[in-house]
């Protein structure tokens, strides 16, 4: 089963038989057989037929439709698949703030300690001074978290454990083509920043596509909030995987390098920097790849890709919403 990227503004996706007829331009076609799709994320100025959008409804193949930059901007999916009791367990849970402190609790845990280890991982050669300052500081956060009592107290820490990490991630760009010592976004304003976007985009879709499979409704989190309805969940259980997945990728992609300066633009509209065309479908196929790289997990005792590791995570939060049972992150050994 396979996610089905769409890139190429006008394409257009019909149905015939059992396959999906992928209409690219006049001269290019594709057909793939929708028994090997498992979901499809549209960017931009895509559109799917009538039959096209029901056949994905009926097979349960969830659409996302994200603009061309990745944003999420809403999904595909049948109700047929949503779990009610779920959703009033999980509303419920709103109101317990032990439960919510407690998962928002491990969800830190598990971001502060894999970017702490990615540091290690990656500084070991380089011994660079100022990544090992960051290391000692997040190393005590991640200690100070025992003596957290409230989601915002929490919520301070995690921003003071990012503030260390990101310039530190930065020194362990040796491209000097690139550079990066503050992270911003909407709009991202410089290449590593654009990647770094991107791939969380990438990462929260995949996130946000397991959740909903699993039963649970998105907009319920615990860690992240907001007034407006987000898929606050979505937010909550990507943490733990960003310096797993998206951060070793990105610094991959520039240092090897896969990418160059020439795959990026200036959008005139809001000035943020993107990938072309040809740099996001680059970067699709090393994230993809990413995402099916084997990784051991405690609750198996063979080995699984990430994309497996997620789904695992977010069942066990299922289990610790449903049964009491606490949430342990996934922690990846150095």
């Amino acid at each position: 089963m396979a996610t089905l990227y769409l890139t190429e503004q006008g394409t257009w996706v019909q149905k015939e038989n059992q396959r999906f007829i992928i209409q690219v331009s006049k001269t290019q076609k594709l057909e793939v057989l929708m028994r090997e799709v498992e979901k499809i994320m549209v960017f931009g100025n895509i559109q799917l037929t009538t039959p096209a959008i029901n056949a994905c409804l009926k097979n349960q193949i969830m659409v996302l439709f994200l603009n061309q930059s990745g944003m999420y901007n809403g999904h595909l999916w049948s109700l047929e698949s949503t779990n009610i009791n779920h959703e009033i367990v999980q509303i419920q849970k709103q109101n317990n703030s032990g439960f919510q402190l407690n998962i928002s609790k491990a969800i830190v845990y598990g971001k502060l300690m894999n970017s702490k280890r990615l540091l290690m991982r990656i500084n070991r050669k380089r011994k660079i001074s100022e990544v090992d300052k960051a290391i000692a500081g997040i190393n005590s956060d991640i200690n100070s978290l025992e003596l957290v009592y409230n989601l915002d107290q929490l919520r301070g820490y995690e921003g003071v454990g990012a503030a260390r990490y990101f310039p530190a991630f930065g020194h362990l760009i040796t491209n000097p083509e690139f550079g990066f010592s503050l992270r911003n976004r909407q709009p991202p304003t410089d290449p590593v920043n654009s990647l770094l976007s991107f791939g969380y985009t990438l990462l929260f879709n995949n996130v946000l596509s397991l959740i909903i499979t699993e039963g649970l409704s998105p907009y319920l989190g615990n860690f992240h909030y907001g007034e407006r309805s987000k898929t606050y969940l979505a937010f909550d259980l990507m943490e733990e995987f960003r310096s797993l997945i998206v951060d070793p990728l990105v610094l991959k992609m520039i240092n090897k390098p896969f990418l160059s300066k020439k795959d990026f633009e200036t959008s005139e509209s809001n000035g943020g920097v993107y990938l072309t065309g040809l740099g996001r479908k680059t970067f699709l196929t090393h994230f993809e790849n990413r995402l099916n790289e084997t990784v051991s997990h405690e609750d198996l005792q063979s080995s699984i890709s990430y994309r497996q590791a997620i789904h695992l995570q977010i069942r066990r939060y299922k289990k610790s919403l449903l049964s009491d049972v606490s949430y342990e992150p996934f922690v990846r050994d150095i």
